[in-house]
């Protein structure tokens, strides 16, 4: 039986209540033989903040280059807006991504047949929505430098971020998305701001370059990034696989997420390049909804893209499809039997709570690997 190392970190907020039902099934997938998973658990965010003055320990740091995967559920809060800019709760995100080089953001926006009345657009517009976007992560105005706030004198400042991007960044995040397009409906939607920008216009003229290369069976389409948000929420259904760089990308995918009924169904997938050796890649995998303090230890907090995030791991880092596709299934049949929680109930439903979500789609697992 196979062995993996995760690490856990559950965060602040909602993360320990979500974390919780991804852990249930990880005992369950132990128990039942499918693989042998070795957890660890450590701090990211407020509470390592709390704990040790910085957003991850170097401990839980080397833990995390260590693991198989990580599996991250949430980060931030009020709590910690008076905290330093370098050892804010999402610093410690940040650094996870960075050092890990987890350079290539898989966001799907899946709409599950059950949920179709859920997403604020017609239900014709989302049935059947499959969509990937595949952020850039680890360059772009986040990261570039310089990156400061000067003052100016007589009550003046100046607050400066850089966008920047390199050849061979954009080269391997497009790669990504011509990859995945291949293996579902073989087209590609670039996005950039190619109009005022020049990230924006090398970005087109690498992807274009690479395309032609070597992806040539592949559709591609270039898009500006605002008409895509506006197209987003016309006609979703024209897009298969979006990619676009860091700023972009983390914006879209939140519109993106409004389609499917609520941020709390959308899984994350943060992977770095492949090992020469072993052909392995550092991986990270969190839901893209934040710690919602506002309903923390409230029992409210959908567990469903913590479960996802899981589930991309099996399939992703771990090569488990089945697993993960009985997984899949398990959400959608807990759904199309009418169980939802507050943020994707109707006027006409009762919520259920964090744990009784978790628990009814590990039930429906147990008829599939029981």
């Amino acid at each position: 039986m196979a062995a993996y190392k995760l690490l856990l970190l559950p965060g602040d907020g909602i993360g320990p209540e979500i974390m919780a039902e991804a852990e249930k099934l990880i005992s369950f997938l132990s128990r039942a033989g499918v693989a042998s998973f070795e957890t660890e658990k450590g701090l990211v965010g407020g509470s390592a903040y709390d704990a040790h003055g910085q957003a991850i320990s170097e401990s839980d740091m080397a833990l995390a280059k260590s693991a198989d995967a990580v599996l991250l559920a949430a980060v931030g809060g009020p709590k910690w807006d008076g905290v330093p800019y370098e050892v804010r709760p999402e610093a410690g995100l940040l650094r996870l991504r960075k050092d890990l080089a987890l350079f290539a953001n898989l966001r799907p926006a899946i709409c599950y047949p059950a949920l179709v009345d859920a997403s604020s657009l017609k239900p014709d517009l989302v049935d059947g929505l499959d969509i990937m976007i595949v952020r850039e992560l680890t360059g772009g105005v986040y990261f570039g430098e310089p990156k400061e706030i000067t003052d100016l004198g007589n009550g003046q400042k100046r607050g400066v971020d850089t966008q920047v991007y390199e050849t061979y960044e954009i080269e391997r995040i497009a790669r990504i998305a011509f990859e995945l397009a291949r293996k579902r409906s073989n087209k590609v939607t670039s996005s950039e701001k190619a109009n005022v920008m020049k990230s924006g216009l090398l970005w087109r003229e690498v992807v274009t370059a690479l395309h032609a290369r070597e992806y040539s069976d592949v559709q591609l389409e270039h898009m500006l990034a605002d008409a895509l948000g506006m197209q987003l929420v016309r006609r979703p259904k024209q897009f298969d696989v979006i990619v676009t760089d860091n700023l972009f990308g983390d914006l879209l995918s939140d519109v993106a997420s409004m389609l499917t009924g609520s941020l709390g169904m959308l899984p994350s997938a943060s992977l770095g390049g492949e090992d020469a050796a072993t052909g392995k890649r550092k991986a990270l995998y969190e839901p893209c909804h934040g710690s919602a303090p506002d309903i923390a230890g409230k029992a409210l907090a959908n567990p469903i893209a913590m479960i996802g995030s899981l589930v991309m791991a099996l399939r992703y880092s771990f090569g488990l499809i089945p697993v993960a596709d009985a997984i899949d299934k398990a959400i959608a049949d807990v759904l199309a039997a009418g169980l939802r929680t507050a943020d994707i109930a109707g006027p006409n439903d009762k919520p259920v709570s964090t744990s009784q979500m978790g628990d009814a789609i590990l039930a429906e697992l147990k008829k599939t690997l029981g």
